[in-house]
């Protein structure tokens, strides 16, 4: 049995001809005819009755017919999956990350993801907001991970993963490190490391002009690394989310009075299909057991 002749027999059962199934099924007449042939004499019993140039389905071939349109359904299935399989090696899943999102668990989940989907190539790129928003709408990045808030939500398909805090991170020997949490007030007039990067940048200054907060900038940074390594150096403090904070020696205090948290989430553009790939990582991430 043959899915050819599966094809055939199903084609000419749907227009009870065997010249028109032929057209159909882009073949012969004869190759139809001889291919429906062969499989009756496997079958041992006739699926048509031949009336002139038409064609009627005998009651064995009535039996038969949804046995063999299972077989080609899921001989369909079966080839669109494995097509599927091999697209995960061609088609690279391309993944933006935030610049201010810390790297060290999100690079525990993509390690682990990597390793259940050896077939699927991983490009990550990092960006500011801005530019990963235009690279998903242009279709340059399949998702991207974010901070949430309601114009993303308003604007993207949204999957929060996690929250977290932010934190002051003081150098070692700093006078307010000795304290379990840090109100903002306690740090008027301290030198400080300014995050230019930081997407909560503005609503953490609007806060502190509010309270009659006072910060001295001594060094202004859009790199991530090089805040942490200037308040190691001991310039000053700064402000960050607790997962992003990454250099050892560090100290890190809750911020408190007031608490200031952000929502990390998968985004992408509404409305458009997913690559296998995309697929692939959307289980990887509803399965995978994020922080808090």
């Amino acid at each position: 049995m043959e899915m050819s002749q599966i094809r055939y027999v199903l084609a000419a059962a749907r227009v009870l001809n065997f010249t028109r199934a032929a057209e159909d099924c882009n073949v012969t007449q004869p190759a139809l005819t001889k291919g429906i042939k062969a499989l009756e004499a496997e079958l041992g019993a006739p699926l048509f009755h031949r009336e002139g140039r038409g064609v009627m389905l005998s009651q064995f071939g009535q039996s038969m017919l949804p046995h063999l349109s299972q077989i080609l359904a899921e001989a369909d299935a079966a080839r669109l999956l494995a097509q599927n399989f091999r697209l995960l090696e061609k088609v690279p899943l391309r993944l933006g990350v935030l610049s201010t999102v810390g790297h060290v668990r999100l690079a525990r989940f993509l390690a682990g993801f990597e390793a259940a989907h050896p077939g699927i190539e991983l490009a990550v790129s990092e960006g500011a907001l801005s530019e990963l928003r235009e690279r998903l709408a242009g279709g340059d990045l399949d998702a991207a991970i974010l901070t949430l808030d309601e114009e993303i939500a308003g604007a993207l398909r949204c999957r929060p993963l996690y929250s977290e805090r932010y934190v002051v991170v003081f150098p070692p020997g700093h006078k307010l490190s000795q304290l379990n949490a840090v109100a903002l007030s306690d740090l008027s007039g301290e030198p400080y490391v300014d995050r230019l990067a930081c997407e909560m940048r503005e609503m953490v200054m609007a806060v502190c002009e509010a309270e009659g907060v006072s910060l001295y900038a001594r060094f202004r940074s859009e790199r991530e690394d090089w805040v942490q390594a200037m308040v190691l150096a001991g310039i000053g403090f700064a402000f960050m989310p607790e997962y992003s904070v990454t250099l050892p020696g560090l100290i890190q205090r809750p911020l408190i009075a007031p608490e200031v948290a952000r929502e990390v989430g998968l985004v992408h553009m509404p409305g458009r299909p997913f690559t296998p790939a995309m697929e692939a990582f959307m289980r990887a991430v509803e399965g995978h057991g994020w922080p808090g």
